[in-house]
């Protein structure tokens, strides 16, 4: 589905991404966890094309990601930002369906996908007239998700879709949106800091530190077999989450 092969990107003197080859599984939940800083935000950019890599090369199902096939490419990929990233002058419904209306689709094939989805992410219908600023944050995130999802893409990216919301909202999303990707089964690429929200929705985990990937592997490899001291720092760091972490393991 997608491919980075030795893609690095640099801002000026300062390296953001070094050298770095990742293949996530088809289907699966891949989520790029560390600290801030650490390049998983600049590499999930780098895939939904909004950067341009210093070297190496993306692939899409094979062909490779450029400014000749970046707008045709990317009607296949789902992006969601924190805070939703939705446009206050426009309501719910034209939110979601921007993107479709742009391509042309029929009024009742739009309107079908908006309540299928509304269905999917349990937001009542009667909130497709309301815009952004009468939406509460868990509202606005479950509206991004449904424009993310408009078209049907095979690949969904999420950059830190729960971050600012409160402890029980984010608690209540974390179960819906596992259960969204197990219902879809779409590849996802999925970037948080947080270790236990990676552990729940991620088939396989991606430590990063300074632009580089750590380690790889499930969140008991990780635990069990830290390839080395920052991964057990990072990890006995987010004391919060241990309680979850040891029922995740159990």
């Amino acid at each position: 589905m997608i491919e980075l092969i030795d893609v690095a990107k640099r801002y000026g003197a300062t390296p953001a991404l070094a050298p770095t080859t990742l293949v996530p599984a088809r289907a699966r939940t891949t989520v790029l966890v560390g600290p801030s800083g650490c390049g998983k935000s600049t590499l999930l950019r780098l895939v939904a094309g909004l950067i341009a890599p210093d070297r190496g090369e993306i692939r899409f199902d094979g062909e490779p990601l450029g400014p000749h096939n970046l707008d045709r490419l990317r009607v296949r990929m789902g992006y969601v930002i924190q805070e939703g990233g939705l446009f206050p002058h426009m309501t719910v419904a034209a939110n979601v369906t921007l993107m479709a209306r742009h391509l042309g689709w029929e009024r009742a094939r739009l309107e079908a996908r908006l309540r299928e989805l509304a269905h999917l992410v349990r937001l009542p219908e009667s909130m497709f007239g309301r815009y952004p600023i009468e939406l509460s944050g868990g509202q606005r995130q479950r509206v991004s998700l449904m424009r993310a999802l408009m078209l049907d893409p095979a690949l969904l990216l999420l950059d830190e879709p729960l971050g600012a919301l409160d402890p029980m909202i984010r608690y209540e999303l974390q179960q819906e949106l596992r259960a969204i990707f197990a219902r879809l089964s779409k590849t996802v690429l999925l970037v948080t800091h947080d270790i236990a929200e990676a552990a729940w929705l991620g088939h396989t985990l991606v430590l990063m530190r300074e632009g580089r990937i750590v380690q790889r592997g499930t969140l008991e490899e990780l635990v069990r077999a830290p390839a080395d001291p920052f991964v057990e720092r990072f990890i006995s760091a987010q004391r919060a989450p241990m309680e979850r972490l040891r029922r995740v393991l159990a």
